[in-house]
């Protein structure tokens, strides 16, 4: 996967360089610190996917993905940016971003937000899933994680998931069945916002992480 970093803090760029080619098949092939500086080294490196910033002198991150889509519609872009405001990740999502993340997101995240990206599916940030999904189910805007909408049961379960157990696992430990694990996994998912299995995974390893 062949990667263009698109910042205006270049430390920022050089921090994420290396972590990415600490990745399994990831390869940098560039950095920009611009909107048409991304446009002019996405045309002359022709990258898988583009992960750049939100916030870039000038114009923005939004409208240079739109710049690379009209010259190269088969780059995907994944959007990051400091901020987890919905409407500037809902514009993103509209725009045709394959993904929005937060800076502080784990490295495991980064890496899923990258590789969900290339696979031509859409990642979002566990957090954002859960805030921007929210409202649709009558909650007002709760936490960073809405973990404490959940019961008793399934926030043992949402633990024990972060800890790395299995549906059997988890159901062996608490006395129930793997049906009944598998029944709150999925009431957990749409309580959280989140779309897939792998992002309640996250989540719940970094809800764990909070609470050790």
């Amino acid at each position: 996967m062949r990667v263009l970093i698109v910042d205006d803090h270049t430390l920022v760029r050089a921090g994420l360089t290396r972590l990415l080619q600490g990745f399994d098949g990831v390869d940098v092939c560039g950095e920009a610190s611009r909107a048409d500086e991304a446009l002019d080294l996405s045309l002359i490196h022709r990258p898988d996917v583009v992960l750049m910033d939100l916030s870039l002198p000038g114009r923005n991150g939004i409208d240079a993905m739109a710049s690379i889509h009209a010259e190269l519609p088969g780059v995907r872009v994944l959007m990051m940016s400091m901020h987890d405001d919905a409407m500037h990740v809902r514009s993103a999502l509209e725009r045709g971003a394959s993904g929005f993340i937060v800076k502080d997101a784990a490295p495991l995240e980064l890496e899923l937000a990258l590789r969900t990206a290339m696979g031509g599916e859409v990642f979002l940030s566990p957090r954002l899933s859960s805030r921007m999904m929210a409202p649709l189910f009558g909650r007002e805007k709760a936490g960073a994680s809405g973990i404490d909408a959940l019961s008793p049961r399934q926030r043992q379960i949402l633990g024990m998931i972060g800890r790395g157990l299995s549906n059997k696992e988890i159901g062996a430990e608490l006395g129930i069945s793997v049906k009944t694990v598998e029944t709150h996994r999925a009431r957990m998912m749409e309580a959280l916002g989140c779309r897939r299995a792998n992002e309640l995974v996250l989540l719940a390893a970094r809800h764990l992480q909070e609470v050790v």
